[in-house]
């Protein structure tokens, strides 16, 4: 069997795993008497946006949290692309043999403080004190989510480092109900809802079964032009046009600051926007910029 003929292989297991990048590390022929490549978890699983007419009683519902998503696979903690993250050795001796799917977080509002703590490639230990891993399923196990929660509930039980928890969920009686859950956490100042459905079994990839609600909804999109510029932003970016997973591009410029106009995201990063609805032909209206997302 040749090396090429491994890595076609291996990159089209790639597609079938919801397109998860830490295959490319893996598409290369170790030497014959080389160590075997490590075991990596499978790829994460990913929500879609709320839609109306869905019954919010099939879920299970919980605080979206606004950190860093992290996903153990029982020795090495990574980032959603796979890159290791340089924890403390102090916290990885406190995470189970099992594997995890969580975020690392350390409160509402805190991002852009966690995002540095996180993403240092030396781990500060007093940084990493005040955070927590906020565990919210077992990738790749069997069963169904609410059978998942309750074995994550017992692994992450007495014993455990107070950092580490099972991120609370819920069900609700009714639409009402989950519009009223929505707004008070809004108000206490969250980023929104999860809802799972209880009967889902896990699989990788974006997931109907996974939905996320927000007062306005968001997602990504990857930057491939800067636009410049006119009038009084003469000299600065005018806009970003960026490209969704679909393949429709459109401007996005409103939401940028004047440091993100001197200092664009580049091209090919991608970048988080909000919007409110969509056009006929998929586009988002009002879509305006929220961030970049950092290199993981």
């Amino acid at each position: 069997m040749t090396k090429a003929f491994l890595t076609r292989r291996l990159a089209f297991g790639a597609v079938l795993l919801g397109h998860w990048p830490w295959t490319a590390a893996l598409a290369q022929t170790p030497p014959a008497n080389g160590p075997t490549p490590p075991t990596l978890p499978p790829a994460p699983m990913l929500g879609k946006n709320w839609q109306p007419g869905l019954d919010p009683t099939d879920f299970l519902v919980s605080e979206k949290l606004d950190g860093v998503r992290a996903l153990w696979d029982g020795q090495v903690l990574r980032f959603r692309s796979g890159r290791r993250i340089a924890a403390p050795v102090w916290f990885l001796a406190g995470l189970p043999a099992t594997p995890l799917d969580g975020e690392l977080w350390l409160g509402r509002g805190s991002f852009d403080r966690l995002s540095a703590i996180v993403r240092r490639s030396t781990a500060v230990d007093a940084d990493w004190q005040t955070l927590r891993y906020m565990v919210f399923d077992l990738p790749g196990a069997a069963g169904l989510f609410a059978e998942r929660v309750q074995r994550a509930t017992s692994l992450v039980g007495a014993g455990s480092p107070a950092w580490l928890q099972v991120v609370a969920q819920e069900r609700v009686a009714d639409t009402n109900s989950l519009q009223r859950r929505l707004q008070t956490l809004v108000e206490q100042g969250a980023e929104g809802l999860m809802l799972h459905r209880a009967d889902a079994l896990w699989a990788p990839g974006r997931s109907d079964a996974l939905r996320k609600l927000k007062p306005q909804p968001d997602d990504e999109a990857r930057v491939v032009a800067h636009v410049p510029g006119k009038g009084r932003l003469q000299g600065k970016l005018g806009a970003l046009q960026v490209e969704m997973p679909g393949g429709q591009r459109f401007a996005l410029g409103t939401g940028l600051s004047d440091a993100d106009r001197l200092a664009p995201p580049p091209v090919g990063s991608l970048v988080t926007y909000r919007y409110r609805g969509l056009t006929p032909s998929g586009v988002p209206r009002f879509a305006s910029f929220v961030r970049q997302r950092a290199d993981e």
